[in-house]
């Protein structure tokens, strides 16, 4: 799933950090990075953090009910 267009970084991480399932970011070499693992969740919020956006992000959600989360935060809290 690609995301794009996130505004709201922090609110994105704590929605990622609260789903059940695995979540993977996928970076553009094709690696997969366990977004679950805190210490990917630090690196990441520090890259991320200076920009304040997101403009582009592919993740792999495993459970359906986690992704049903994701979709409906960036139907409304993305851009808050």
């Amino acid at each position: 799933m690609k995301i794009e267009n996130v505004n709201n970084v922090e609110g994105l991480f704590s929605l990622l950090n609260g789903l059940k399932g695995r979540v993977e970011l996928v970076s553009p070499e094709g690696d997969r990075i366990n977004l679950k693992s805190k210490l990917s969740q630090m690196l990441m919020m520090s890259q991320m953090l200076d920009k304040a956006y997101i403009k582009e992000l592919e993740l792999i959600v495993h459970e359906p009910e986690d992704m049903k989360k994701v979709v409906e935060f960036m139907m409304g809290d993305a851009n808050n």
